[in-house]
């Protein structure tokens, strides 16, 4: 079986894209709906052109789309799979803090 190294390297790229907790806040967020940078920024505790670069890259790798009304710019996420994956890394996550919990118990008893 061949793997196709090109499809294998975008996949990389779009995991890249979630390796920030910044980025996985503001996708968080955007589950609930749209929200303009300024509303991101005051919900995150950061200046709006650090929200601004991280939206930049959700939307340069289609995670995030946004749209335009009058000045502001209302971003949201692309497809809610986007959201049902990150809850299954979570998941996946809590399952290994319990797992690691379990084995700590073990060396110890």
């Amino acid at each position: 079986m061949r793997h196709n190294l090109e499809l294998y390297s975008l996949k990389a790229e779009l995991c890249k894209t979630f390796a920030d907790p910044k980025r996985l806040i503001i996708i968080d967020e955007l589950r609930q709906g749209e929200r303009t940078v300024g509303e991101l920024a005051r919900v995150l505790e950061l200046p709006q052109a650090v929200v601004s670069r991280h939206l930049a890259i959700l939307r340069d790798r289609g995670v995030v789309k946004h749209r335009r009304e009058g000045t502001s710019v209302y971003y949201s996420l692309s497809d809610p799979k986007i959201g049902e994956a990150c809850d299954m890394v979570h998941q996946i996550l809590l399952d290994q803090i319990e797992k690691n919990r379990q084995l700590a118990e073990r060396l110890v008893a």
